[in-house]
């Protein structure tokens, strides 16, 4: 499972970088927001949670670790675009995986850890 998780890193990482690329954040789309939503924070968010549960626990090595979190940072700067907020923030998987487990709305995780939208 531990090349498959780093594999799966890359290609979410990936996917933030080319989705960046071509990102035009005007103007501010609440749908858009949601597909990035469902592209990339769920997914981020889930393999850490896919990780770290049962049998098949996966112990993240420091570059693993780093780079799923910058994955997780771009995308939520994305979704935040998405409503005419630029963010420039750390977001703790983890505490994003506490959050998804709580909550299991990951347009909630989204926020609380964003503040965006503001409610």
């Amino acid at each position: 499972m531990s090349k498959a998780i780093s594999v799966r890193i890359r290609q979410l990482g990936r996917r933030a970088e080319r989705t960046a690329d071509g990102f035009d954040p005007d103007p501010p789309d609440e749908a858009r927001a949601e597909e990035l939503l469902r592209q990339g924070v769920g997914p981020t968010v889930a393999l850490y949670c896919e990780a770290r549960t049962g049998d098949a626990w996966h112990r993240f090595d420091e570059a693993e670790f780093e780079r799923l979190e910058a994955t997780l940072d771009r995308w939520l700067s994305l979704y935040a675009a998405c409503y005419g907020v630029d963010i420039d923030g750390t977001y703790p998987v983890r505490t994003a995986a506490e959050l998804l487990v709580d909550t299991h709305d990951i347009g909630d995780v989204a926020t609380v850890l964003t503040g965006v939208p503001d409610r």
